[in-house]
């Protein structure tokens, strides 16, 4: 598990690095880094649909993925929960809205990755900490930008995705037979929605909650149980 708990450092050095620079740098500047990182965010979820839709064999599958989730997800309030769990613990209303989008931006980006997924499955299965430590590079890399539009609060990030991938980890035996690359596809697809709808709320360009779109990965590994219940008889 030693890539985990280097992934979960490397998010929070990266916070500290990135939250410390944010000081030393002027209104027009953190702006400039404010609107690199939607800018990013946007490229990184265009490319992952992209690259998930031509390998999908289910073509229309993100699409009720995306429906049935933002349903459930809105059913829930899972959005306003969150905004108000962030709220509670930030100085001002504003500043706890600000943060509440760039951590919801990060664990987007730091969680519902490949390598996020796969790593500590090779961890647990192989002791092969090549995924999570090429993923705590980009990671550091990530939270440091992050963190220097949004401040140290990004490290909050960390905590979810080491009880994201301590789970995996855990699970491996369970979830490496059902890990496919179909299945891989499909959360490939939906997760680079999430991140291109966390872009475009950072540009301002559309405020969508995307807390409440998080249901949606539940979907295809739903629809791929059911596939193989079906199998069976």
């Amino acid at each position: 598990m030693i890539g985990t708990i280097v992934n979960t450092a490397a998010i929070v050095i990266g916070s500290a690095v990135g939250s410390v620079a944010k000081r030393g740098l002027g209104e027009k500047y953190q702006n400039v880094l404010f609107l690199a990182m939607g800018l990013a965010a946007v490229g990184l979820g265009v490319n992952s649909i992209v690259k998930g839709m031509s390998e999908s064999v289910y073509p229309v599958l993100f699409i009720a993925s995306l429906a049935i989730g933002g349903v459930l997800g809105t059913w829930w309030d899972l959005t306003g929960r969150f905004d108000r769990f962030i709220a509670k613990r930030s100085k001002s209303e504003e500043a706890g809205a600000t943060l509440a989008q760039g951590l919801s931006t990060a664990i987007m980006l730091f969680c519902f990755g490949a390598l996020s997924i796969l790593g500590p499955i090779n961890s647990a299965l192989y002791q092969d900490e090549t995924f999570l430590l090429t993923n705590a590079t980009l990671d550091l890399v990530t939270s440091m930008v992050l963190a220097s539009s949004f401040g140290f609060g990004i490290a909050l990030a960390a905590i979810v995705l080491f009880v994201w991938q301590g789970s995996i980890y855990l699970l491996a035996a369970q979830l490496a037979p059902f890990l496919t690359n179909e299945l891989m596809c499909e959360i490939t697809i939906i997760g680079g929605f999430l991140i291109l709808a966390s872009g475009l709320g950072i540009l301002k360009v559309k405020e969508i909650p995307v807390m409440n779109l998080l249901p949606s990965l539940l979907v295809p590994p739903l629809w791929f149980l059911a596939l193989q219940a079906i199998a069976l008889f």
